[in-house]
Formats: C-alpha cells, sequence, structure tokens
C-alpha cells in the first residue's frame, strides 16, 4: 500500500465500508459462538446446532443477489441503508421478545442473513473508486470487514455468560447504531457508478462461464472460512470439552488469522497474480482440513491447525476478488452478490455438513474430508482456464493489472 492508493480513491468511504462489513458480519454469525449457550437451553441435537448455525450463511447468500440487484438500481450507499435498518430491527425483536424454541432460531437466522448479504454492497461501494491496480488492495481492507466474525467469537460468549445470551442481541445494537450513523455521515457513491439495467438483464452474466468458475472457486475459499468461523465454537466444545468462553476464544484466533490476512491476500494477488495466489491456497487449504479431520488428539493441535486452514482460506478470499473487478468490471454490482452468494453456499454446506456428520456418524470427519476434495477440485478448474484467462480478458496489452 502507498501514497498512490489513498490518492486514487476515497479512504473515508473506504472506511465506512470496512465498518459497515464488520459489524454486519459479527452479527450476521452471532448464533454460532452463542451456539454452546443456545444448544443448553433449548436441548438441541447435533444436527440442530449444525443447522442452526448454517441457516443464516445460507439466507445470506441467497440475499446477496437482492442487494447486488439493490446495489446497482439504488446504488451502494442506499442499499446499505436498508439492510443496516433491517438487521437493527431483527436484533431489537429478538433482545425485546425472546427466543425460546429451535424454529425461533431458524427465523432470526433468516434476519441475521440481510446480514450477511452486506458483502453484495460494502465491496462495489469501495471498488467503485479503485483503479485496476488497485483493485485487489482496496477489496481485501473493505473485505478485512470479515473479521467482525472473531468479534463475536471473542466477545459473545462471555456476555452471555454475564448477562444471558438473549440479553447479547440488545448489547450488539449499541455498535450497530453507533456504525449506522457514521456511515451516513461519510460514504459517497463513487461517481463513475454504471447506470441500472433492466433486471432481465441481470442474470445473463450467469451464461458466461467465467461467472460460474469464480462462484465456484469462492465456494471454497469465503465457504471455508465462513462455514468453520460459524461452527468452530460448537466444534471445539463438542470434540475437546471446552467450556462455551474458552470455545469462543479458540474460534477467534482461527477467525483473526482468516481475517486480516484477506488484505494481504489482495494485495499479493496485485504483485503476483490471482491465479498464481489461489493456486497455493487451495493446496494449503485441503492439507489442513485433511489434517483436522484425523481429530487431533490436543485441542491446540486443533488450533494450529485450524488457523493455518483459515490463514489459507483468508488469503484466498483476496485473491479472488482481485480477479472479479477485472472481468467483470461493469457487472461488479451483481457479481459481487452472485460470487457472494456462492461463498455463503459453501458455508452453508460445510457447516450444516459437519453437523450432519457427527450426528450420523458420531465423527466430523467426513465433513472436513469433503471439503478438503472440493479445494483440489478448485485447483483442478483454476489450471483448466489460467491460460485462457491471461491470453484473453487477462492479457497484458489489455489491463494494468497482475492476472
Amino acid at each position: 500500500m502507498n501514497r498512490a492508493f489513498f490518492k486514487a480513491g476515497h479512504p473515508p468511504t473506504l472506511l465506512a465500508a470496512f465498518l459497515y462489513f464488520d459489524l454486519a458480519f459479527m452479527v450476521w454469525v452471532m448464533l454460532g459462538p452463542l451456539g454452546v449457550q443456545i444448544a443448553a437451553d433449548l436441548g438441541l441435537d447435533h444436527a440442530q446446532k449444525g443447522l442452526m448455525v448454517a441457516v443464516p450463511v445460507l439466507a445470506g447468500a441467497v440475499l446477496r443477489i437482492v442487494m447486488g440487484v439493490l446495489v446497482d438500481h439504488l446504488k451502494p450507499k442506499v442499499a446499505g441503508a436498508i439492510g443496516q435498518v433491517v438487521v437493527i430491527a431483527a436484533l431489537a425483536v429478538a433482545w425485546r421478545v425472546g427466543i425460546d424454541s429451535f424454529e425461533q432460531t431458524l427465523l432470526l437466522g433468516v434476519f441475521l442473513g440481510v446480514a450477511g448479504a452486506s458483502f453484495a454492497v460494502a465491496l462495489p461501494l469501495a471498488s467503485r473508486w479503485y483503479p485496476p491496480e488497485h483493485q485487489g488492495t482496496a477489496l481485501g481492507i473493505a473485505g478485512a470487514g470479515n473479521s467482525g466474525t472473531a468479534i463475536a467469537a471473542l466477545v459473545a460468549p462471555a456476555l452471555a455468560a454475564a448477562y444471558g445470551w438473549t440479553n447479547v442481541f440488545g448489547l450488539a445494537l449499541v455498535p450497530l447504531v453507533a456504525v449506522f450513523a457514521f456511515y451516513l455521515a461519510v460514504a459517497k457513491d463513487a461517481p463513475e457508478c454504471p447506470p441500472a439495467k433492466p433486471l432481465t438483464e441481470y442474470f445473463k452474466v450467469l451464461k458466461d462461464k467465467d461467472a460460474w468458475w469464480f462462484m465456484f472457486f469462492y465456494a471454497v475459499t469465503f465457504g471455508g472460512f465462513v462455514g468453520l468461523a460459524s461452527s468452530l465454537a460448537i466444534y471445539f466444545n463438542t470434540q475437546y470439552g471446552l467450556d462455551a468462553k474458552t470455545a469462543g476464544y479458540f474460534t477467534a484466533a482461527c477467525v483473526f488469522a482468516g481475517s486480516l490476512v484477506r488484505p494481504l491476500g489482495g494485495a499479493i494477488a496485485d504483485r503476483i497474480g490471482g491465479i498464481r495466489s489461489l493456486s497455493v491456497v487451495y493446496v494449503a487449504a485441503a492439507l489442513f482440513l485433511g489434517i483436522v479431520s484425523v481429530g487431533l488428539p490436543a485441542a491446540w493441535m486443533a488450533l494450529a491447525t485450524f488457523v493455518a486452514a483459515m490463514l489459507a482460506l483468508g488469503l484466498g478470499n483476496g485473491a479472488v476478488f482481485q480477479l472479479v473487478p477485472q472481468r467483470f468490471r461493469r457487472e461488479i454490482g451483481v457479481m459481487t452478490g452472485l460470487v457472494g452468494m456462492a461463498g455463503g453456499v459453501g458455508g452453508f454446506y460445510l457447516a450444516s455438513s459437519l453437523g450432519y456428520a457427527k450426528q450420523a456418524t458420531g465423527s466430523y470427519q467426513p465433513g472436513f474430508l469433503i471439503f478438503a476434495a472440493l479445494a483440489l477440485a478448485a485447483l483442478a478448474g483454476l489450471s483448466s482456464v489460467k491460460t485462457r484467462w491471461r491470453t484473453t480478458w487477462g492479457a497484458a496489452h489489455l489491463t494494468s493489472a497482475k492476472i
């Protein structure tokens, strides 16, 4: 990052996008860190626990398409404001009325999915201010807001132990409202926002096979990240008998690792190319998920392995979004929604499959191994397209960015 980067864009909007993304992700995965206490109070089994933490991820995935459309029709700032109002209202109702059943946790999870859809707003809000050679860095900084998942893991279990898990929803309103006010005050839409198109044109992008490749690649990197972020507190509690607070601290360490390297992943991709970065990422992710699948004998060993896996996945998140704006700059709003949706679907699959694997087999191993295989499949897919990408839209005479 250098002086040219700060001169190229609009730092206040980049900061607002980061904070909005950060707090939205904090509440998006909140049911995961609170899962141990919620499951104990409501008497949930392994499959129900897995589904409880997976539903917000799936809802966020689906709603990212909606938010992507809103971004292009209403512009990013207004779309983000709408999303924040919905999330604040949902948490206020959950806090004042309470959650008394498994079905109610799922309903709350659907509304928390609106927070997960913030991805489709924050990234275009930042991206449109920056030229191609700074896309990886700008989107890495905005995307580092996924560190909010670590904040949830770090503080939610302790607050729940002190005040009750229902009151955590009310406490979350304080930073959410503060960030909303800051967002309204300083965020600005870029002057070159593309004009809105008829809704029927948005999904024409799905006729382009590159769109599907990006969706698959992000389903593995971000899906792995958010799936683990949602599940690890329950995993450490179930697998190693850690109490809710300690399991939350372990989860926070893993999630911080994956979150904080996302800007680095974008910057590295800017320097050496997103394809080369992703190739290393997929090998590392598959390796570490394979290792953790055997059920390591000590919690600290699992912690170290998960941190390594999350580092790889976090770098991959930044690398994917170094490439997407190069290929689909004019369609960045809808592509951010579609690619983000695919990432959420990947996270839903991982989080729910871990719970069902434990319920059906007594072990988490099948869930981890299948996802490791998906990482290797992504590597194979990337290898199959890299030559075409580097000689067509990523050719040196067409872009100043490294592909």
